[in-house]
């Protein structure tokens, strides 16, 4: 969302701390992971994927290293194999909400729908206190054109869990407008615009409802993270550009 602003509780990049030059690892494969999960920071999942595959073929058994490679996977349109990741994480990691997150917007991705909305309410009951596990919820059933009325709901907590992150008013305001309530719907991607200008999504959205620009095809972009943005980059988050 752009990997969303960090949520409540849980931190949600893999490299929060110093490069790993200045770091140790009681396990050779931790040291890997850290390194390909710099490179996927710094924006090169290719190197990232290409680093990180021999450390996962010695060590099947790290949850970190599935759960850095779905994300990575996603990032280079590379879908199926993200879903295979992450499935591969969720088996280790039951009680970790990203995998399953990861592995919702997959499928999603994959036109999968009962399964991303399965997917994404499982990472909802692990941490029912994250809004981004909420908004997954929302995207998920706005993808599958289903429940609209529970997607508002979701989008709705969201907002609520942290009002201070733009993309869960944008969420909110996209699920309004399906359910027909413009007015609200201007409101609250009014809401998003004000707390990040920058947002040409958002904009357009509001544009659109405000009749003074035309409904165009949402392409899905490069280079976006699954939960989190740099603060310097631009505000391209995947679910904005539904599938």
């Amino acid at each position: 969302m752009t990997e969303l602003a960090a949520s409540p509780g849980l931190n949600l990049n893999l490299t929060a701390s110093p490069g790993v030059g200045g770091r140790s690892f009681a396990d050779p494969s931790e040291a890997g992971v850290a390194r390909a999960a710099e490179l996927f920071e710094d924006m090169q999942p290719d190197k990232a994927a290409e680093m990180l595959a021999p450390v996962l073929a010695s060590r099947p058994d790290s949850a970190s290293g599935w759960i850095l490679m779905a994300r990575i996977r996603l990032t280079l349109d590379q879908v199926p194999q993200a879903l295979e990741a992450a499935s591969r994480a969720v088996e280790l990691a039951p009680e970790d909400p990203r995998p399953p997150a990861i592995a919702s917007r997959a499928l999603t991705l994959l036109g999968r729908h009962d399964e991303a909305m399965s997917m994404a309410y499982r990472a909802v009951i692990v941490e029912p206190r994250n809004p981004l596990w909420h908004d997954r919820v929302a995207w998920a059933l706005m993808a599958a054109d289903r429940q609209l009325g529970d997607a508002e709901q979701a989008a709705r907590t969201a907002v609520g869990l942290d009002p201070n992150e733009a993309h869960f008013y944008f969420t909110h305001g996209v699920t309004l407008a399906a359910l027909g309530h413009i007015d609200q719907a201007r409101q609250a991607l009014m809401t998003s615009l004000r707390l990040e200008p920058e947002n040409p999504v958002a904009r357009h959205r509001l544009d659109v409802l405000n009749g003074v620009a035309a409904p165009a095809p949402e392409k899905k972009k490069r280079g976006w993270r699954l939960f989190g943005r740099k603060s310097d980059s631009k505000p391209v988050r995947p679910e904005e550009f539904r599938p």
